[in-house]
């Protein structure tokens, strides 16, 4: 087993319509069903997911650019999706990784791109359990 370099903390209750709140207390925010009826403003589990993805994908992008001496700008913005599963009546998540990429071709971008989703926690996390879309474009 890895050792572990830092681990996260985060406690929810009340499910979809609850609280999240992490251990430092910086994640402090009400849960809404963003599909229910309510007025009840508040965050939900994909706007959290997309956040974590785009920022963890972002970060990988970078540090391959690095490691191939390209110096970028970038910005990843992550669409991810609450779906029905047709195959079993429940639920499943997709995402859409959107990256602009400043300082590359865009076959460059598209292979930066590729190579970051191999190196990403998040992208290796996801691979083989969710759909995950890539649309790189050199800006």
């Amino acid at each position: 087993m890895s050792k572990a370099l830092f681990t996260a903390h985060a406690t929810a209750k009340g499910g979809r319509d609850g609280h999240v709140k992490s251990d430092d207390g910086l994640i402090d925010l009400d849960l809404v069903m963003p599909t229910g009826k309510s007025d009840k403003k508040g965050t939900n589990p994909e706007q959290l997911f997309a956040a974590a993805y785009s920022a963890c994908y972002d970060g990988a992008l970078n540090l391959v650019a690095s490691q191939k001496k390209k110096e970028i700008d970038s910005t990843t913005t992550a669409d991810v999706s609450f779906l029905k599963d047709p195959d079993d009546g429940g639920f499943k998540i997709s995402a859409t990784l959107n990256i602009d990429i400043k300082g590359v071709s865009q076959q460059e971008a598209e292979e930066l791109a590729e190579e970051a989703h191999q190196v990403c926690p998040y992208s290796k996390a996801t691979r083989g359990n969710i759909n995950v879309e890539l649309n790189p474009r050199a800006v």
